[in-house]
């Protein structure tokens, strides 16, 4: 954003102009203002491209395209003329983020937001092409994610469906590893092309990365012609619906009306939008935008300065400007307060060792990648990575935020209790509770303190989009809105939670799922706190373990039992073995990953399938015996335990691309009585005793 420079309008039409956002290689992007005060991007071409009759018909052919979509799918155009022989388009304010900036700051989406996603992205492409339109460059940057859901932008190189391909003059290339075999080769388009481009955009939506990667623009092309795309990070249960998109043969690729079908979103996915981080994201933006477009007590909004507006740009917030076929995003906002959270940063993925270029020698162990004694309290909880960050409980009191990289203090706070426990919110904040049972918030990232709650915390139970969820004092459930800090109800279990920290929880599906200290597992919906289901005394010794992945609950004990998070209907159970002596069966804690659920039974680590339960004859060869109480991580190719016996412990790493090969073994674990283990973006971080470490993948 830029103030006004000489040879800038200074009114178009009705707007007032105020300030440039941005230039594109057609024309240049202003914030204008009405007569009433509303704001709109106003897209102006550049004076020496208005005397070229293709360019001009182009741009007021975006205009005419984007107005001949129905249906509220796309960016709405509120006014297009020529003036002084320039013309230009003003279009609505979107504000939100980007597909590209939401998936930068907060991850890949779940498997309900992708599904979600798809299902809307198809309807906007079932629209555009009713009008007779072909979108061409549908891609993560041309998709705003806004309160009412996605909307499409950006019809600078759209054509109509009959249309041929571009010439020469005023020709925009493809946008690498999005457009369609066909438009790569410069074939007629049509438009299944947009569902080619839609395939690529879930692609990256589910996993973080592109489905088609190379070292260069020529070389991911060749991949979109000739390659497969990239769909080993997408969730298994999404991949019929995504590569079906991603077919070479035109003909093959499903309607735009048989992908809303098939995206099957559950009941409720569309809050995606409405609530969790990038719903924060776009409330933020709204309130400041609100907060810099009208004047408090006025009968109706009058225009701000351009000096207000410009300091409120700098800011931060959302703006939609459309310029040289691309989209750009200024921020709204007004000083932070409580409640303005900044987005996620980027998590620093570690490089993954490779023994065939001499990063490790096989047989031999890499050393750590980093290593720092008297990092954690003797009663820290586990380590909590959280993107840039791992949390842990600080050896004089508090908690403190290390760097994932290298182990380097970031930021701590002393006030809060460790042992009360410590959640991620979105991986925006860290949430915990201090000696009073005050619900504090930090940046994750900064440590700069965030929102406070006076929820009488005895320990923190587990976090959704939504609320925090916690054990009072009193020893019942309550939840605390995360949008205001309110409390929104208190619950009594019929179940013993223990002292301290004695039970855990989890969030999913409308579900706060809470393993109480006397092995009985019950379910509270989350809107009210009302019992939804319990399975009493699943575990004879301490609290049962449990992990999820969308509607899958795993809960071990006494038995490995997997259920419907939602209703607590069985749907399989694992056979126990028989031990020699006849000793209690035990299973360890579970770890889900892909279509396998990983657990200890007895010191046996087994692989399961997830939907049934088939595979527990699987055993890593009888190589790899494990301590019961350890987690198993899955972090690279690996498969991560610890193992103690009477001489030493220390960690095993079971490659699971091969079959029968221990690659790795870390014999360093000084604390066999208290350790954990963690992994997050190629790293493993190991806590033993008070010395936190954090180890390399393969």
């Amino acid at each position: 954003m830029k103030p006004l420079e000489s040879g800038d309008p200074i009114r178009l039409g009705p707007y007032r102009i105020l300030a440039v956002l941005g230039e594109g290689g057609m024309g240049k992007v202003y914030v204008g203002q009405d007569g009433e005060g509303h704001a709109a991007a106003v897209k102006v071409l550049h004076p020496h491209l208005a005397h070229d009759p293709d360019l001009t018909a182009r741009f007021v052919r975006e205009a005419l395209m984007a107005q001949a979509v129905g249906g509220g799918s796309v960016a709405r155009v509120l006014d297009a003329r020529t003036e002084g022989g320039r013309p230009w388009i003003a279009t609505e304010f979107l504000t939100g983020p980007t597909l590209a900036d939401a998936v930068r700051s907060h991850g890949p989406l779940d498997e309900p937001a992708v599904r979600a996603l798809a299902a809307a992205l198809a309807g906007a492409l079932r629209d555009i092409h009713g009008a007779g339109l072909v979108h061409r460059d549908l891609k993560p940057a041309n998709i705003v994610l806004t309160a009412t859901g996605p909307r499409v932008i950006d019809f600078g190189i759209a054509r109509p469906e009959h249309g041929l391909t571009l010439t020469a003059t005023g020709q925009v290339p493809v946008t690498p590893g999005y457009g369609a075999p066909e438009q790569v080769l410069g074939q007629r388009v049509g438009p299944p092309a947009d569902v080619f481009s839609l395939g690529a955009v879930l692609v990256y939506a589910a996993s973080g990365r592109h489905a088609y990667e190379g070292s260069h623009v020529a070389a991911v092309q060749y991949e979109v012609v000739h390659g497969e795309p990239r769909l080993d990070r997408v969730p298994p249960a999404l991949q019929p619906l995504i590569g079906p998109c991603l077919a070479k043969d035109p003909a093959s690729r499903p309607l735009p009306d048989q992908l809303v079908r098939s995206s099957a979103p559950p009941l409720g996915a569309e809050r995606a939008w409405r609530h969790g981080a990038i719903a924060q994201d776009i409330t933020a933006r709204e309130h400041g935008l609100h907060r810099l477009t009208t004047v408090p007590g006025a009968v109706a909004p009058r225009p701000v300065s351009r000096r207000r507006l410009l300091t409120g740009l700098a800011v931060g917030g959302s703006v939609l400007a459309v310029g040289g076929g691309a989209a750009a995003w200024w921020g709204l906002a007004s000083r932070p307060g409580p409640f303005d959270i900044p987005p996620a940063v980027p998590t620093p993925t570690a490089a993954v060792l490779d023994a065939k270029k001499g990063d490790y020698v096989l047989g031999e162990t890499p050393e750590p990648l980093w290593s720092v004694s008297s990092a954690v309290s003797a009663d820290a909880p586990a380590p909590l990575p959280v993107r840039d960050v791992v949390i842990v409980g600080a050896p004089k009191g508090g908690i403190e935020a290390r760097s994932v990289t290298d182990g380097t203090l970031r930021w701590s706070a002393g006030e809060v209790v460790a042992t009360h426990r410590y959640l991620s919110l979105s991986d925006r904040l860290v949430a915990a509770a201090d000696r009073d049972g005050t619900l504090v918030t930090f940046v994750a990232s900064t440590g700069e303190p965030k929102w406070t709650a006076p929820a009488e915390a005895a320990s923190l139970l587990a976090a959704d989009d939504e609320a925090v969820y916690v054990i009072t004092k009193q020893g019942r459930v309550r939840s605390i809105g995360r949008s205001d800090a309110k409390i929104r109800w208190t619950a009594s279990v019929d179940a013993d939670l223990g002292k301290e920290a004695a039970s855990r929880g989890l969030a999913a599906q409308g579900r706060l799922v809470v393993t109480a200290a006397d092995g009985t597992v019950v379910a509270l919906d989350t809107t009210d706190g009302r019992t939804a289901w319990d399975r009493r005394k699943q575990s004879a010794n301490g609290r049962a373990k449990v992990a999820v992945s969308g509607r899958t609950l795993c809960v071990t004990g006494k038995n490995l039992t997997v259920v419907d998070v939602v209703d607590g209907k069985e749907l399989w159970t694992a056979e126990n073995p028989k031990p020699p002596n006849g000793a209690p069966v035990f299973w360890g804690p579970p770890t889900i990953h892909g279509d396998h659920v990983y657990a200890t039974v007895l010191t046996l680590p087994l692989r399961l399938d997830l939907r049934t339960g088939r595979g527990t004859d699987w055993n890593f060869g009888g190589l790899l015996e494990c301590d019961p109480p350890s987690p198993l991580v899955v972090q690279g190719n690996g498969l991560w335990s610890v193992t103690v016996n009477r001489t030493e412990a220390g960690i095993n790493v079971v490659d699971l691309s091969a079959e029968n090969r221990t690659p790795w073994v870390f014999r360093i674990i000084k604390n066999p009585e208290r350790y954990w283990i963690t992994g997050d973006a190629n790293r493993v971080f190991l806590m033993d005793g008070t010395t936190l470490a954090a180890l390399p993948v393969f």
